[in-house]
């Protein structure tokens, strides 16, 4: 009897050597297990009983020393116990994984993926793609790219609240508090940039704070959460997400040496000031007066969103010799204004784009750059026949492309760093004079308006305002800037440009447009406005952007976008009938003029520049009634040919 239970043993323990070191590899060693098992198996159960931990170390790795769950003990035939399946065995297979396996291979770091990713991800889904294609073509597994289409509802809300799209997974619920008050800062600090203010991070991190207690106090979903203590920690990730940089040179003397800097890049291309470009951005209220007239105040009294708080971002700029100013490049905050129903945006005085945040873009900016500035840079050297090359200053904002010297062969781009981006031309003195034209011309718009009527009529007409009259204020204001203005902003950065404009109207002083706009508001029945008031306006473009102003603004254009329907609106058509009533009323100004101008040769001067301005219009006149005819001939001949039909 004991001689077949020691034969079914070996069996049995050659079935578990087997199997075990097929599991465990080099840490199993049958030979040593076989000969204590039959040594065991030999030995009385008084020597079967001994301490565990006295046996060899393979022994003591079958028999679980120091384990309760029994799974292994061999003390003997009697109480021996099989392993139970192959659990028994991985269960000792991680006994050699906790002490070696995890020395040898770290810990796999945890990918993050961005918000940019995710949705061409749902995108593919959406186009039919497999998901085993998707997960092939991204580099991921199945399953992420699975669990990726089964939160699509969260990846499409986090779109719609500007998260940015570099913006990682996110490991732990961030309420909407926190989401706001990020994207409302980064608006902020983007707006800070614009204007070239610089932000240190103690003054990014208490901006932060103000931006998140007024959300608490405002209320909300996630207006119960614990205080935020804007940490250092934050604002690394803040940083992170919103893929900010800094542009801040602590070089005191980069200023003093930078001309000398700028000359030496000059003379090396072979630059002249045709062909030296500088564009810088600038914010615009479009529709707002000075605090001391009725329309403003009636207008604090007002709840919801103030118009004077609307702003647009305007990029101007031109090059040093002043004979060449670029087209501007507006950036609204929405695509498809009321104003502009019927109009062609390819065909408007300024470069149309648009955002929520009426801010420029990196993507804007690059757009601009490569479809608009080079093409023109061509243009104009070709005509001017000087060599195609040219020469970009810009400064280092978060809105410029850091890759645009790669864009271009006949570009090269130079960043001015924080400190010497105060030297830039066109914060010289061109867009403070662009702005003082336009409240210029606002102002002599309201005049016209009132027409002595009072009050009413200019509210009224100043309620109807809109964005489209501010374009055309933005053209003629652009147009009314000086070249010898352009030329003489450099004076700083290279001086060696300016020229002496003997023949060009000089540029008419600040203080003589500041007086202009104080006789035209009080003309227009602003009584109480001063010169005081008029800078004071000019000033508050460069103010900070309050919390307030943030939220209410972001408020009204979700508003205006839930109530928006995109459709394609009609283009403005001019048609014949309009053209002739058109010439019809110059023909009728001209001879009202020289039959009553004393003044000959005045009244034949503007009748030539009025028959010179209309000669498009004449043209294209003459060209629709020549289709006209032509096509009510092509009619008549088609009813000839045709034969008679035959009587019945």
């Amino acid at each position: 009897m004991i001689l077949q239970l020691e034969g079914i043993g070996k069996r049995l323990t050659s079935i578990f050597v087997g199997f075990a070191s097929r599991l465990l590899g080099d840490h199993w060693k049958p030979a040593e297990v076989n000969r204590h098992f039959r040594r065991d198996c030999r030995q009385p159960d008084s020597a079967r009983s001994c301490d565990v931990t006295q046996r060899p170390e393979s022994d003591r790795l079958l028999s679980g020393a120091g384990q309760s769950d029994g799974l292994v003990h061999i003390n003997g035939l009697k109480g021996y116990k099989m392993l139970q399946g192959k659990e028994a065995v991985l269960r000792m297979a991680g006994k050699r994984s906790a002490s070696s396996s995890a020395s040898n291979k770290p810990k796999r770091p945890r990918k993050g993926i961005s918000l940019d990713v995710k949705l061409n991800i749902l995108r593919s889904f959406d186009a039919g793609e497999k998901l085993s294609a998707i997960a092939k073509t991204f580099g991921l597994a199945t399953s992420t790219v699975a669990t990726i289409r089964g939160n699509r509802d969260k990846i499409e809300a986090s779109a719609q609240v500007a998260t940015p799209l570099s913006a990682r997974t996110l490991y732990f619920h961030r309420s909407e508090v926190m989401l706001n008050m990020e994207r409302l800062l980064s608006s902020w600090i983007k707006d800070q940039m614009q204007h070239n203010v610089p932000l240190s991070t103690m003054v990014i991190q208490a901006k932060a704070k103000s931006l998140h207690n007024d959300l608490v106090k405002g209320g909300g979903s996630g207006a119960q959460e614990k205080p935020f203590l804007a940490s250092k920690g934050w604002f690394d990730r803040f940083r992170k997400r919103f893929n900010l940089h800094n542009g801040h040179s602590d070089d005191v003397e980069a200023v003093i040496n930078y001309p000398c800097e700028l000359k030496k890049i000059i003379d090396e291309g072979g630059y002249m000031a045709e062909q030296v470009f500088n564009v810088d951005e600038t914010c615009l209220f479009w529709k707002r007066l000075p605090e001391r007239t009725f329309i403003s105040k009636e207008e604090k009294t007002a709840l919801g969103f103030k118009a004077s708080k609307d702003r647009l971002t305007l990029l101007m700029g031109g090059n040093a010799a002043g004979d060449f100013k670029l087209k501007p490049v507006l950036v609204y905050s929405f695509e498809n204004p009321i104003a502009l129903k019927g109009y062609a945006k390819p065909n408007l005085p300024v470069i149309w784009h648009s955002n929520r945040k009426a801010c420029m873009t990196v993507t804007i900016f690059q757009d601009w750059f490569i479809n608009y500035f080079c093409p023109d840079v061509e243009k104009y050297c070709a005509k001017h026949n000087i060599c195609n090359k040219a020469l970009l200053v810009i400064d280092n904002a978060l809105s410029h492309p850091l890759n645009l010297n790669d864009l271009s062969n006949n570009v090269r781009v130079e960043y001015l760093s924080m400190d010497t981006a105060l030297l830039q031309p066109m914060d010289q003195g061109v867009i403070e004079n662009f702005k003082m034209y336009y409240l210029r011309k606002c102002f002599k718009q309201l005049v016209k308006a009132n027409d002595g009527e009072g009050e009413s009529t200019v509210r009224e007409f100043w309620k109807k305002f809109n964005i489209m009259n501010a374009i055309d204020n933005i053209t003629e204001s652009w147009d009314e800037v000086k070249v010898s203005t352009m030329n003489g902003v450099w004076r700083n950065i290279w001086p060696e440009c300016i020229k002496n404009f003997i023949n060009c109207p000089p540029a008419e002083p600040a203080e003589k447009v500041t007086r202009d706009i104080v006789a035209l508001a009080n003309e227009a029945g602003f009584h109480d406005i001063v010169e005081g008031d008029v800078i004071q306006l000019l000033d508050s473009h460069k103010e900070d952007v309050s919390n307030e102003d943030l939220m209410l603004l972001a408020q009204a254009q979700a508003s205006e976008e839930a109530n928006v329907v995109e459709t394609s609106p009609s283009p403005l058509q001019l048609m014949t009938n309009h053209l002739s009533d058109a010439l019809s009323y110059i023909d009728q100004v001209v001879e009202i003029l020289s039959a009553n101008d004393p003044n000959r040769e005045r009244s034949l001067k503007v009748g030539r520049l009025l028959h010179d301005a209309m000669s498009c219009y004449r043209e294209m006149y003459k060209e629709k009634m020549r289709r006209k005819q032509q096509s009510s001939l092509d009619a008549i001949l088609v009813l000839k040919a045709e034969p008679p039909s035959p009587r019945t």
